[in-house]
């Protein structure tokens, strides 16, 4: 199972529109995870459309009508790993340990808000942020990861740099 992770994509305020290759991506994967910060609905009716599954939140830039169509924490069970996807995990120190005592019955965490890529674990707990394919903040590039699913094993976790904008 191909897994596509995305986050922060602030769309129109960071940029008018999701990048190319991004877009591609997600027409390549069976499962779409966004932890939240979409900021308009025309993003979300957009990943909808084209993914095969989506399972997406909503973050603290994401208004009413966004907050109407998605939750806060998202929960799947995917190839017999529990997939849990929020937007916020709070200061980076002690995230592992704090992100463990909240979700004991989790995997693999996806997380954003940072806009910074991070992959770490905490005991059988895995927490992935994609960064943001939009708005790189301060990290040299902007980024998306993906991942394969295979037998219950999470492998060929990937974090794929996007180009600058101009």
């Amino acid at each position: 199972m191909r897994l596509l992770l995305t986050a922060d994509t602030h769309i129109p305020t960071r940029a008018r529109s999701l990048p190319g290759q991004l877009l591609d991506a997600v027409e390549d994967a069976d499962v779409v995870l966004h932890a939240g910060d979409w900021v308009d609905t025309d993003t979300l009716d957009l990943l909808e459309r084209r993914a095969a599954r989506l399972i997406a939140v909503h973050g603290n830039n994401d208004g009413p009508a966004l907050r109407a169509r998605l939750p806060l924490v998202a929960e799947a069970e995917l190839d017999g790993l529990r997939f849990t996807v929020v937007h916020e995990t709070g200061p980076a120190r002690g995230r592992e340990q704090r992100c463990a005592a909240r979700f004991p019955e989790t995997d693999v965490l996806v997380f954003g808000h940072s806009h910074i890529p991070w992959d770490s674990r905490s005991g059988r707990l895995r927490l992935l942020n994609p960064g943001s394919p939009t708005d790189r903040r301060r990290q040299p590039f902007a980024s998306y990861l993906t991942a394969q699913l295979t037998g219950g094993r999470l492998t060929d976790v990937r974090l794929h740099p996007l180009p600058r904008r101009s």
